[in-house]
């Protein structure tokens, strides 16, 4: 589910633009780098970011945790061809499996899915499609060539809903199935946020810190990382949707305004916002879940 992320302010000429929401490391200002390291490559003709926080005074000032942050830009891959989806899928594939080999200390052989967010909410569903496309492996472990052609890996999954539909935090019900299955490191796979537009679904963000589900829509639920699973978690999220307020502060930061009037700001901060998806979001879903899914699985095939 889009969650909080970053809210920062820009001010300008006496007046100032209200806080703007990202939950994307590649769009917070980074003007001040001291406790931030960024290296950029590209593959296959993907263009790559990595950024690492390394300071509690880094985390504090960006608002986001210590860790690497890593975003590859997919573009509408939704509208490529399965080559240019199978480039982008192994990418991926890569960056997750020595995300989590680094977070681990060895190759993990029993990693656990986490779809988080809501499946009757289009733009939210991301989680739980990508769930419904894994091989899970771990209940046909004691059938040994069953178990070698699947890729030998341990892997389980879970998509535990929202609050309101099953009455009980997301993060309780990853620890319950943490506790079962025992996994090395789960993978959290969630819709975020974006601030720009040109984001949405066009991109990819890994991330060491794991993920705080439903704060991107005014709620506080219980963080999903290593403190409260006791694993280390990776957040693989795609920003579906852009806050209203957000994407009308953008748009007049492009205008080239210098600040907006305080009762236009009072408007954008009244907590009465809306979000803003694709007009495609259902295909959009389908195939990003795909993508997600194949990159999982590529990254854990033993």
């Amino acid at each position: 589910m889009p969650h909080k992320g970053k809210k920062f302010t820009n001010h300008c000429s006496g007046r100032s633009f209200p806080a703007v929401r990202t939950d994307l490391a590649a769009e917070l200002d980074l003007t001040d780098r001291n406790g931030v390291d960024e290296r950029t490559e590209t593959r296959s003709g993907f263009h790559v970011s990595t950024i690492r926080i390394r300071t509690k005074a880094a985390a504090e000032r960006l608002g986001k945790p210590t860790g690497e942050y890593i975003t590859i830009d997919i573009g509408k891959i939704w509208l490529e061809g399965d080559e240019r989806v199978s480039a982008a899928a192994g990418i991926i594939a890569g960056k997750l499996a020595r995300l989590a080999e680094e977070m681990c200390g060895e190759i993990p052989e029993r990693i656990l899915i986490a779809g988080l967010g809501n499946r009757h909410i289009t733009a939210d569903a991301l989680g739980d499609e990508v769930v419904g496309m894994i091989t899970v492996t771990r209940h046909v472990k004691a059938n040994r060539e069953l178990f070698g052609l699947l890729g030998g890996r341990e892997i389980s999954a879970i998509a535990p809903g929202v609050l309101g539909e099953t009455g009980i935090e997301t993060a309780k019900l990853v620890a319950g199935a943490v506790r079962a299955a025992k996994p090395q490191i789960v993978v959290a796979v969630d819709a975020l946020a974006a601030r720009s537009t040109d984001r949405l679904a066009t991109t990819v963000q890994l991330g060491s810190s794991g993920i705080s589900p439903g704060s991107g829509i005014g709620g506080r639920r219980l963080a999903i990382n290593e403190e409260t699973l006791g694993v280390p978690v990776i957040a693989l999220g795609v920003p579906t949707v852009v806050d209203s307020s957000t994407l009308v502060t953008d748009a007049l930061e492009k205008a080239g305004m210098a600040g907006i009037p305080e009762e236009l700001r009072h408007v954008l901060e009244s907590g009465r916002s809306f979000f803003v998806t694709p007009k495609e979001t259902d295909t959009i879903i389908k195939e990003l879940a795909e993508l997600s899914a194949r990159a999982i699985t590529l990254a854990f095939s033993g």
